[in-house]
């Protein structure tokens, strides 16, 4: 397909299957997510992963993340900071004990089975987020602990997948891992803690000597592409610096950034929520056996998250403690990513493959209904605020 007609398809099917889910009472995030799977080698084969549909989509992840940065206040997920932690932690050790566990019990090779566990650990934060902001609850404690967990989480997630990586090459460098750690955890704190108070001295200085139009949002796009740039570097996800910039903003631009943000946002977030569905293979998990394990490996990638970071959460009461448990369970890109390397390093046998695949678009796929449930009746924004945050 041409890249015209490519982009059509992509964005009116996704826009269409939200629209029909959004008719029977279901987040559009669904629809989009499904429209992936139809359009995809799956199912009718009109579209397969590239280069350029996964840059639209890291581009999606990014805006959505810093347009959700951009409505949370530092101080506020400092405030959740100890209980997020806590969440975090046990978010990771559970799935990656009873994935590498079942896989053993399976048969799988030991590499096989710590790869599979890998791929369970990190929360795609950007399903989450999605669902949180359209439906207006960012500003609920228990949203703040997802967003600040899910940030500790890919840090974390990052640690186990190095380890895991080394562990698979044969050697371990303590030295690499702990300079990776320092780096990645200091970098993540040093933004969190201080960067908007540091915007909040410079931007308008800068801003007072520029004569381009729009300076204010070009500042913010600076900052959102240079703290993604170098999150990336040192290794933890670029959705992580995206988001720490709009956190580092939040407090100092206007409503016009935040609806310009908010457009880009809405042109490309459909290309991530179809990317995940893209890379679904229904064939992968044909055979009674792979589909029994994906079966199990889906039900240990739900309940893992769902109970340990929940226990994280208890002291907030059960009710909250549910919602976080449901926010933290989507894998979506993260799984998908962590697969991929395994794969390329020849660790993964293909069936493995699709199992880790088929457990990262379902999570992704469960968890936004769940989370509805989850929230009903809790107070939401204003109905134009709401407006402003409906994405998909």
């Amino acid at each position: 397909m041409s890249l015209p007609v490519a982009m059509v398809v992509v964005f009116g099917v996704a826009k269409l299957l939200a629209e029909l889910c959004e008719r029977f009472r279901q987040p559009g995030i669904v629809g989009e997510i499904l429209a992936g799977v139809l359009i995809g080698p799956s199912v009718l084969g009109w579209i397969h992963p590239n280069d350029l549909l996964r840059a639209l989509a890291e581009l999606g992840v990014m805006f959505l993340l810093f347009r959700v940065g951009l409505e949370v206040k530092a101080s506020e997920l400092m405030q959740v900071g100890r209980t997020a932690l806590l969440v975090a932690v046990l978010g990771v050790v559970a799935p990656f004990l009873l994935g590498w566990g079942i896989l053993l019990a399976w048969g799988e090779p030991q590499v096989e089975a710590i790869f599979t566990g890998a791929a369970m650990v990190a929360t795609s934060v950007g399903i989450t987020a999605q669902v949180l902001a359209s439906k207006g609850l960012l500003s609920s404690r228990s949203a703040k602990i997802i967003l600040a967990a899910a940030v500790i989480d890919d840090v974390l997630g990052l640690l186990v997948l190095a380890v895991v990586s080394s562990v698979a090459r044969g050697r371990l460098n303590l030295l690499e891992l702990g300079t990776t750690a320092l780096l990645a955890t200091g970098f993540t704190f040093i933004v969190a803690k201080w960067g908007t108070s540091t915007v909040q001295r410079v931007a308008p200085r800068v801003e007072e000597k520029l004569r381009v139009r729009e300076a204010q949002f070009a500042l913010s796009m600076c900052l959102l592409f240079a703290l993604s740039w170098l999150a990336a570097y040192l290794g933890v996800a670029s959705i992580v610096g995206a988001f720490l910039a709009g956190l580092a903003l939040s407090e100092s631009v206007g409503r016009r950034v935040v609806d310009l943000s908010h457009g880009v946002t809405e042109l490309l977030v459909p290309f991530f929520l179809v990317g995940i569905g893209l890379h679904l293979d229904l064939k992968a998990v044909a055979k009674p056996s792979a589909l029994l394990l994906a079966l199990v490996i889906l039900a240990a990638a739900l309940l893992t998250k769902f109970v340990g970071c929940g226990a994280g959460a208890l002291s907030l009461g059960r009710a909250e403690a549910v919602r976080i448990g449901i926010g933290m369970a989507p894998r979506g890109e993260v799984g998908l990513v962590v697969a991929q390397i395994g794969l390329s390093m020849g660790v993964i046998a293909p069936h493995v493959y699709g199992v880790v695949v088929f457990m990262a678009v379902a999570t992704t796929l469960v968890a936004p209904p769940l989370l509805v449930l989850a929230y009903r009746g809790v107070p939401r924004k204003p109905a134009e605020a709401e407006e402003v945050f409906r994405l998909g």
